[in-house]
């Protein structure tokens, strides 16, 4: 007789979630760079000014050339810690945040509800993007640095600890927490259709029939929808976080280290539009989705089969 298999702690999840974030870091850093130096390409500039790369494997072609597997894996050190924070928050909180949000509206913490699957995708990531903040920033200020074709401001930093040591000794905490506004909206953003896309997408193609649960081809096809979700409702906010974050600072009459361009990611949002129109919001949108489809297919299947494996693993004494 088989015993009841216990559901994933909220601890297991939050551990296996950062290793299947860590896995796909390392592939998708590479774009995230690309994305991020295509976004403060022009930055302000009417019509988004002259372009110092013409597209997103411009970028990966002179960053190679000029800079070598070193330039194309600026800031992985930061974005592995961040991503354990942010998608160890994002995968280990959401389904008992799903569950609870489900039985505060009198429905089964089972059951599928678009709201509630929404509003937990939303608050985990939030959770994720604020833990994860001096991370995040960190990271942003490194993949911006050129020393061959620098954009936007630029911050050397000899490694992650010197980078928020430097911040630190400039501008306190404070400095640390700059741009947490942006992460969390961009986070929320991305999150709130990320996990509800996937669960959607995956119970579409099992119960019609198409592939089963446990299918590889499943968690891809699933994965790839999701993907493309998160880069559509992310983009604009994505945007606004990378130059909030890398933007230089200056003193206010108060005496307060401020950003120099803009006071928060509404604001960014708005002057980018008026000086650069719409596809100033979607900058570097080509390198965003080479980053985004395959970051989000390895997380989301490595996570599925790392959660299947380790179930097998820990509950494979449970049958008599």
């Amino acid at each position: 007789m088989s015993a009841v298999k216990s559901p994933l702690s909220t601890t297991e999840g939050f551990a296996l979630g950062g290793v299947a974030a860590c896995i796909a870091v390392t592939i998708s850093n590479p774009a995230e760079v690309a994305k991020t130096r295509m976004q403060l390409q022009g930055e302000l500039a009417k019509a988004g000014g002259d372009k110092v790369y013409k597209n997103a494997l411009d970028v990966f072609g002179k960053t190679w050339r000029h800079e070598g597997i070193r330039g194309l894996q600026r800031g992985l050190t930061p974005a592995y810690a961040y991503q354990i924070l942010l998608n160890g928050s994002r995968l280990g909180f959401y389904e008992p945040l799903r569950q609870t949000f489900n039985e505060l509206i009198g429905k089964d913490g089972a059951s599928q509800v678009p709201i509630t699957s929404v509003l937990a995708g939303a608050v985990s990531g939030a959770v994720g993007a604020s833990l994860g903040n001096p991370l995040f920033l960190i990271k942003a200020r490194m993949q911006a640095y050129s020393p061959a074709f620098p954009v936007g401001a630029q911050h050397y930093y000899k490694s992650s600890w010197d980078a928020l040591s430097t911040i630190f000794k400039a501008e306190g905490a404070r400095g640390l927490i700059r741009g947490i506004d942006a992460a969390i909206l961009r986070t929320a953003m991305g999150s709130s259709v990320q996990l509800p896309s996937y669960n959607f997408t995956k119970r579409q193609i099992v119960d019609n029939g198409i592939l089963p649960a446990n299918s590889t081809w499943t968690f891809l096809a699933s994965s790839t929808v999701s993907g493309a979700c998160v880069l559509v409702a992310m983009q604009p906010a994505d945007t606004a976080l990378t130059r909030v974050y890398n933007q230089p600072t200056i003193r206010n009459a108060e005496g307060k280290l401020v950003g120099a361009l803009y006071k928060n990611p509404v604001d960014c949002l708005w002057k980018t539009f008026k000086a650069e129109g719409i596809k100033g919001w979607y900058k570097g949108s080509t390198a965003h989705f080479m980053r985004i489809a395959p970051h989000t297919i390895v997380t989301l299947t490595a996570n599925d089969l790392l959660v299947n494996l380790y179930k097998s693993v820990r509950d494979g004494g449970d049958d008599a």
